[in-house]
C-alpha cells in the first residue's frame, strides 16, 4: 500500500482542494504572475544582488562580492552631494510649480468659453510626448547660438549677449528644471480638472448663500472636496519625477561637467559609460529605499491629517 500524504485542512478538517472555478482563475493568472515576477521582481532581486558584487562589462572575469564597498563608493564620491542638491531642487521645484500652474489652468478649463476645446488640446498636448523628445526639443529653444529663447530675450532687451543655458553650469540645473515644469503641468491640469468637475454645486449654491467670495469657496469648498486627489497625484508625481531622467539626458546629458546630474541619470551614466553595473545597482537601492521612506512617510502624514491629527 502506498503511503498516504498529508493534505492541507480546511476550517473544520477538511482537505482544502481548489474547485474548477478556482483552478480555472488560478491557470488564467498564472502567465501573468509570471510575466510580473520575470519583469519586476526578478530584475530587483538581481539587481540587489549585483549591488554587493564588483560587477563591470569592462571586467566579466573579475566578478565578485564586495560587500557594500559599491555603496561606500557611491556615497563618497565628490559629485554626490551635489547630485542629491540636484534630485532635491528637480523634484521640489517641478512638483510645486507644476501643481499650481496646473491647478490654474483646471480652474480655468472649468469654465465655459470660446475656444475651450482648442486651448485644452495645447494643455494636454505636451503629455502626449516622450520625455527624451521634450529633452532635444528644450535643448534646441536653449540654444546658445540660434536659440528661439536667447532670441526673445535679445529683442526684448532683457539680455545684451546670448547665454549658454545649457553650457553653463549656473543656467543648465535651472533649464532642466523649466522644461520639467513645462511638461509636468499637463498631468496635473487632466487631473484636477476632471476633479474640479466631479464637485457638486449644490456646495457653491450654499457657500453663495452663506456669503462666501470666491476666494473663500476655492479654499473652504472646491480644495477640500478635490484633497484626496491632490494627495494622491502629488505622490504619484513625486516618484515619477523622482524617476525621470528622459528629459535631463534629451537636453544635457547629465552635463555640462556633471552639473544637472540627479540620481537616476547618475545611475545612467555609470551603466552607459562606465559599464559598472555593481555600482548602477547600489545607487538604484538607494532610490529604490528614498521613494519608500517618501511614501511610507507621505501615507502617514496625509492619513493623520485626515484623522485630524495634525
Amino acid at each position: 500500500m502506498k503511503p498516504r500524504v498529508a493534505q492541507p485542512l480546511r476550517e473544520g478538517g477538511r482537505p482544502f482542494r481548489l474547485n474548477r472555478t478556482q483552478t480555472f482563475i488560478f491557470l488564467c493568472l498564472l502567465p501573468t504572475l509570471l510575466l510580473v515576477f520575470g519583469f519586476t521582481y526578478f530584475p530587483i532581486l538581481r539587481g540587489i544582488n549585483v549591488a554587493f558584487q564588483n560587477y563591470s562589462l569592462f571586467n566579466l572575469t573579475d566578478v565578485h562580492y564586495v560587500g557594500f564597498k559599491n555603496f561606500q563608493t557611491v556615497l563618497g564620491a565628490a559629485q554626490f552631494k551635489t547630485i542629491v542638491v540636484n534630485t532635491v531642487m528637480w523634484v521640489v521645484i517641478s512638483l510645486v510649480l507644476q501643481f499650481l500652474i496646473g491647478f490654474m489652468m483646471a480652474l480655468l478649463m472649468r469654465r465655459s468659453f470660446p475656444g475651450r476645446g482648442i486651448y485644452q488640446g495645447f494643455v494636454f498636448y505636451s503629455w502626449a510626448l516622450s520625455g527624451f523628445l521634450i529633452g532635444i526639443i528644450w535643448r534646441w529653444l536653449f540654444n546658445g547660438q540660434i536659440g528661439v529663447i536667447n532670441d526673445l530675450l535679445l529683442k526684448l532687451g532683457l539680455i545684451t549677449e546670448r547665454i549658454g543655458f545649457l553650457s553653463d553650469p549656473n543656467w543648465a540645473m535651472f533649464s532642466v528644471i523649466v522644461a520639467n515644469i513645462w511638461y509636468g503641468v499637463a498631468f496635473f491640469a487632466i487631473m484636477l480638472l476632471a476633479a474640479l468637475q466631479s464637485v457638486p454645486s449644490e456646495l457653491y449654491e450654499a457657500a453663495e448663500m452663506d456669503g462666501a467670495s470666491s476666494f473663500n469657496q476655492l479654499f473652504q469648498v472646491t480644495i477640500p472636496y478635490i484633497m484626496p486627489t491632490i494627495i494622491s497625484t502629488t505622490a504619484l508625481r513625486v516618484i515619477w519625477i523622482f524617476n525621470f531622467p528622459d528629459l535631463i539626458y534629451g537636453m544635457t546629458n547629465g552635463g555640462p561637467a556633471g552639473s544637472t546630474h540627479i540620481l537616476t541619470t547618475y545611475m545612467l551614466d555609470k551603466i552607459i559609460f562606465a559599464g559598472d553595473y555593481g555600482q548602477a545597482s547600489a545607487i538604484g537601492i538607494i532610490c529604490i529605499a528614498v521613494l519608500l521612506l517618501f511614501t511610507t512617510f507621505y501615507l502617514f502624514a496625509t492619513k493623520a491629517e485626515k484623522a485630524g491629527d495634525f
